[in-house]
């Protein structure tokens, strides 16, 4: 009498057997099958030669177009054991960009740039000294980077430690740097301390505009490739709460 019941259940784990095979290779099938237009992209390496063909406004538009793949939640595939290995005999950047030292703009992330992409220079406050100057020197002029970019973000901290007249050891000499750009900033309904979000936000952005000046009136070097259109200047703002930059127009 058991007979029966006992080949109906092994009949009845065989058949379940055959769909879960069956399922699991149409699965495989449709993931084979994908069509281009629905892969990732995957990266690009940079090379002499993409280097050459990179116009300044190409440089700006793709920093444009990785900050929207970041902020989209898009970013390019990327196999960076294979970009260390094919960048490992020399480096083609195409832009050079200097940005705060805050770990909430890990400026290659948020630009979605990788490895031999863009050099990049970090400072609190985003200021300029005679270094990350002669370091821009040395992407443009030797390596062929067509574009420096400086890239502030709300709420930084510098700008607040500036406005309040911070003293705290070297770092004095660094806040003094954005004094100049504290005084750009009209008083006229400004509380003028960190506690004034938008007094704040003003300096931030004519710290941005300040050191971009500099740039261009401190190297003779810079201001030759810039008036011959060899290499282009931007300038820009992240925002901490939606991670775009907002890249100025002029």
């Amino acid at each position: 009498m058991k007979t029966p019941l006992i080949r109906s259940t092994l009949f009845t784990t065989f058949l379940a057997t055959l769909l879960v095979t069956a399922g699991c290779q149409s699965s495989r099938q449709s993931c084979c099958t994908m069509s281009a237009s629905d892969r990732p992209a995957s990266a690009p390496v940079q090379t002499r030669e993409s280097q050459a063909v990179t116009t300044p406004h190409k440089a700006l538009a793709a920093l444009k177009d990785g900050n929207g793949r970041f902020v989209s939640g898009h970013p390019l595939v990327r196999n960076f054991p294979a970009e260390v290995k094919a960048t490992a005999a020399g480096q083609f950047p195409f832009a050079v960009v200097l940005s705060c030292l805050d770990s909430r703009q890990p400026i290659e992330i948020v630009l979605d740039q990788g490895i031999g992409d863009i050099f990049s220079a970090r400072v609190a406050g985003n200021v300029l000294n005679d270094d990350i100057l002669g370091s821009m020197e040395f992407a443009c002029k030797v390596v062929g980077a067509k574009l420096i970019a400086v890239i502030g973000h709300s709420n930084c901290g510098a700008i607040k430690g500036a406005v309040d007249n911070v003293e705290l050891g070297n770092l004095t000499g660094l806040l003094a740097r954005i004094k100049p750009a504290i005084e750009q900033v009209s008083a006229e309904g400004q509380v003028r301390n960190s506690k004034d979000a938008a007094f704040v936000g003003k300096v931030a952005e004519a710290n941005v505009r300040l050191v971009m000046r500099e740039i261009r009136e401190r190297s003779p070097i810079v201001r030759e490739m810039l008036d011959k259109g060899q290499i282009g200047l931007a300038g820009g703002m992240y925002d901490l709460s939606t991670g775009k930059i907002d890249f100025y127009k002029n």
